[in-house]
């Protein structure tokens, strides 16, 4: 099993190991909570040949977070995507199913 996070590590350890260990794993961990961010989702077609794209623009993160965002994003949605410019932009029209995520993270959509 590939630990995605320390809640997997606390379903396999016992309590008395975890306690020896003494790791300390909160009860409940979020991924990039947005904490009321403002970040505004919209649906792009100019200049892809007619394809569109969503787009989430307002998040003021460094590039590796933005990178760790758009693949949780992408894997909810089931799309391909990039990060460009600080832009995350996923592949079709999203923007129902990236909103309800991003929510779910803490941000506000706009």
């Amino acid at each position: 099993m590939k630990l995605r996070s320390l809640s997997d590590l606390k379903q396999i350890l016992p309590e008395s190991e975890r306690n020896a260990l003494k790791i300390n794993i909160p009860a409940h961990t979020t991924e990039h909570s947005g904490k009321g961010k403002i970040v505004r989702v919209s649906l792009e077609t100019a200049g892809r040949k007619g394809k569109s794209v969503t787009v989430v623009t307002g998040l003021q993160h460094n590039p590796e977070t933005l990178e760790d965002i758009a693949r949780i994003l992408k894997q909810h949605c089931g799309a391909g995507g990039t990060v460009k410019d600080g832009v995350i932009e996923i592949q079709g029209d999203q923007r129902e199913n990236i909103s309800k995520k991003l929510r779910a993270m803490e941000y506000v959509v706009r």
